[in-house]
C-alpha cells in the first residue's frame, strides 16, 4: 500500500470558486519516501495580497506556471491508487477533486487526515497545528506555508507515526474508508482485489474450507453487505467470526451465476448456506379463453384435474411471472387476472384495449399465443448463448425437461451441446429459467430436438 502525502497553496476562498497557485507530492510506500513532486500552477484568477503575504506566491509567480489541466495527468498518475493524505486533508482533498472535476476526472481515493492521527499517536498536545506537532517532534519545516516545505514536514510526520503505531493508521484507514466492517481475520488488502462484476464468491474459514456461497451482480458490494446493515445479524456474526479469505468465479452475467451458485452449493453443502426447502402447496398457470374470444390467464392451486401451463411454490412467484409476460408481451392485466378494473381507467401502458374490446381478439391472442410458446418451448432441449467472461467469450448453457443439463465458457462462434460440461440435473434450476427466458433475446435461444411430451415440471409429491 502507498501513501500520496499532498498539500496544496490556494488563492482562498471555497474549491468551486478558488484556485491552486501551488502543490507538492511526496510518495510514501509505507517503510519510506519514494518520490517527490512539485509545481507552481497558474490558477486563472489574481492572488490576493494576503495570500502573497502569508505564502510568497504572486502573480508574478504564477502567471508563466503550467494550469491544472496542462498537469493533471502527471498528478492524476500520482494520486491514483494511492491513499491521500494530508494535514486537514478534506481542505487539499476538496480542492484537487474539484480541479479534477473540470478536467473530466473523479477523483474518489481513500483519505487519512494527519490532525487526526496525531490525535491518537500523540494524544494531549495542546495544539494539532502543522506547526506545533512538528515543532514538539522537532521536525523541520523547511519553508512554511509553501507547498513542498509543508508536503515534506508532513511526510516525515506521517512517517514517525506509522513507525510508531502502525495499527492505528491501518484502523483509521478502515474507518474513512467505509471499511470497518470487514471481519477481524480478512484483510483489507484482500478485500481491495475483489471484483466489483458479476460472479459467483466462496467465503473460507482458517482451514480453507468453503463456508457459505453467493453470487452477485458486484461481488465487492455484495460481500460488503454481508457484514454491514441489520439483515440477518446472527449469520453476520457467525460469518464475520469465522471468514478469513475470498475466492470467486466471474460468470459475465447475473442468469449464469444464478446456476453456477446453485451447482455449487450443492456440490459443497457450505455450512451457513441454507437447503431449499419447498413448500407443498403448488400453484399453477391457467390459461381459457372466454366468451367474446380473448384468451384469459388464471393463478391457481395445482389439483389432480387441472393441468396448468406452467407451476410455481408460491402465487407470489406465478404472479411475479405473469407480469414479466405482461410486461413483454403487452398484454392485459385485466384479462390475465392481476386487477379487477379496466386497464384504462389506471391507464395501464401495457394494455392496448383488450379489456375494453377496443382490441380485436385475434390480435391480441397473437401475443397470448407467442408467450403461451414460450413456455412449451422451455419444455424442450433449449440451448442458450450469453455474454462470456471477457470480450471474445461466450457462456453457453442447455436445458432439458426446464432443467440446466451442462454448461460452458467458450470462444467459439458456433456452440454446439457437446462442447458443454454435464452437470447433476438440480430442480432449482427450472425456477431461474422460467425467471430470466422472458429477459433473453429471442436470437440468443436454440430450441433443439422438442420432446414427445412436453408436460409441466413435477414435482414428485
Amino acid at each position: 500500500m502507498e501513501f500520496a502525502i499532498v498539500d496544496i497553496e490556494t488563492t482562498g476562498g471555497n474549491p468551486s470558486g478558488g484556485g491552486i497557485t501551488e502543490i507538492a507530492v511526496v510518495i510514501h510506500n509505507g517503510q519510506e519516501i519514494t518520490q517527490e513532486f512539485q509545481t507552481l500552477i497558474n490558477p486563472q484568477q489574481p492572488v490576493p495580497a494576503f495570500i502573497t503575504g502569508l505564502t510568497g506566491i504572486d502573480n508574478a509567480m504564477v502567471r508563466n506556471a503550467p494550469t491544472f489541466g496542462e498537469i493533471a495527468e502527471e498528478l492524476w498518475d500520482l494520486l491514483e491508487g494511492r491513499v491521500f493524505v494530508a494535514h486537514q486533508v478534506n481542505f487539499d482533498f476538496s480542492f484537487i477533486r474539484e480541479a479534477f472535476l473540470k478536467s473530466g476526472k473523479e477523483l474518489n481515493s481513500p483519505r487519512l487526515c494527519t490532525v487526526r492521527l496525531a490525535r491518537k499517536v500523540f494524544p494531549g498536545l495542546g495544539s494539532y497545528s502543522l506547526g506545533r506537532i512538528c515543532e514538539q517532534q522537532r521536525i523541520p519545516i523547511l519553508a512554511r506555508h509553501r507547498a513542498m516545505g509543508d508536503a515534506k514536514a508532513t511526510a516525515i510526520l506521517f512517517d514517525r507515526m506509522i513507525r510508531e503505531k502502525q495499527e492505528v493508521i491501518y484502523s483509521s484507514l478502515r474507518k474513512n474508508t467505509g471499511e470497518t466492517f470487514l471481519p477481524p481475520l480478512f484483510s483489507l488488502s484482500k478485500f481491495r482485489q475483489i471484483p466489483e462484476t458479476c460472479g459467483v464468491y466462496y467465503m473460507l474459514n482458517d482451514k480453507g474450507k468453503v463456508i457459505y456461497v453467493g453470487k452477485a451482480n458486484n461481488i465487492k458490494e455484495r460481500f460488503k453487505g454481508h457484514f454491514s446493515g441489520k439483515v440477518l445479524p446472527q449469520l453476520k456474526q457467525q460469518l464475520k467470526a469465522e471468514v478469513v479469505d475470498l475466492q470467486w468465479q466471474l460468470t459475465g452475467t447475473e442468469f449464469m451465476a444464478l446456476l453456477v451458485e446453485t451447482l455449487e452449493i450443492k456440490r459443497l453443502w457450505p455450512k451457513y448456506n441454507s437447503a431449499l426447502k419447498l413448500p407443498k402447496t403448488l400453484w399453477g398457470l391457467f390459461h381459457y379463453q372466454d366468451a367474446s374470444g380473448y384468451g384469459r390467464f388464471q393463478i391457481a392451486k395445482v389439483s389432480k384435474h387441472l393441468k396448468p401451463l406452467e407451476t410455481f411454490f408460491s402465487a407470489e412467484e406465478a404472479r411475479q411471472f405473469l407480469m414479466e409476460a405482461v410486461e413483454v408481451y403487452q398484454l392485459c392485466q385485466k384479462l390475465c387476472g392481476i386487477r379487477k378494473i379496466s386497464c384504462e381507467v389506471v391507464q395501464d401502458p401495457h394494455c392496448q384495449g383488450a379489456c375494453s374490446s377496443d382490441e380485436h381478439p385475434e390480435t391480441y391472442n397473437s401475443r397470448v399465443d407467442q408467450f403461451i410458446r414460450l413456455i412449451r418451448e422451455s419444455k424442450k432441449g433449449l440451448l442458450i448463448t450469453l455474454p462470456g467472461r471477457k470480450e471474445g467469450e461466450k457462456a453457453a448453457c442447455l436445458f432439458e425437461g426446464g432443467m440446466l443439463r451442462s454448461y460452458g465458457f467458450l470462444e467459439k462462434e458456433e456452440i454446439q451441446p457437446e462442447d458443454l460440461e454435464l452437470v447433476p440435473l438440480i430442480p432449482e434450476t427450472v425456477y431461474f429459467l422460467r425467471q430470466y427466458i422472458h429477459r433473453i433475446p429471442a436470437a440468443q435461444i436454440q430450441v433443439l430436438e422438442p420432446s414427445q411430451d412436453p408436460r409441466p415440471f413435477q414435482l414428485g409429491f
